[in-house]
């Protein structure tokens, strides 16, 4: 808990398995969170606008989005997310597969706060996990 306050995280991620992983990777944490998810560009554009089934969601504190997803991809949902005056200060950290410089590049073109190639195996998902939450939600300050 960060200022007395529980951090907000919207999780945009389709793979079942990340999802996972990330999600009980952050109820471990020492900082206390609640994680929202959805898995895709459309149902993060209702989470974020309260919408339909969305209609009591909070606003995220912060966004983590893999730039792979159904319907709307990543690069739609992050160009959308910064053009918005409502959302465009939640910092969006992309969390993905790809280490293409073409989507690194992309990602940065379009306001993404930080990318991150997503590691293979559990201890080093886990270390990064981890830096997430010593850099994201313990050492910078959040807008509100």
């Amino acid at each position: 808990m960060k200022n007395g306050r529980i951090i907000e995280i919207l999780l945009i991620e389709d793979d079942a398995a990340d999802s996972r992983l990330i999600l009980e990777t952050l109820k471990s944490f020492e900082t206390k969170v609640n994680m929202h998810q959805v898995q895709n560009g459309v149902d993060a554009i209702y989470f974020l606008n309260q919408q339909g089934k969305y209609k009591e969601a909070p606003k995220p504190d912060i966004i983590i989005l893999d730039i792979k997803l159904p319907n709307k991809d990543g690069f739609e949902l992050l160009k959308e997310i910064k053009q918005n005056e409502k959302f465009k200060k939640i910092p969006v950290v992309v969390l993905t597969s790809s280490d293409s410089i073409e989507d690194i590049n992309k990602s940065y073109l379009l306001h993404a706060n930080c990318y991150i190639t997503k590691p293979i195996g559990l201890d080093e998902f886990i270390k990064v996990m981890r830096k997430i939450e010593d850099f994201w939600l313990n050492t910078v300050q959040l807008p509100e």
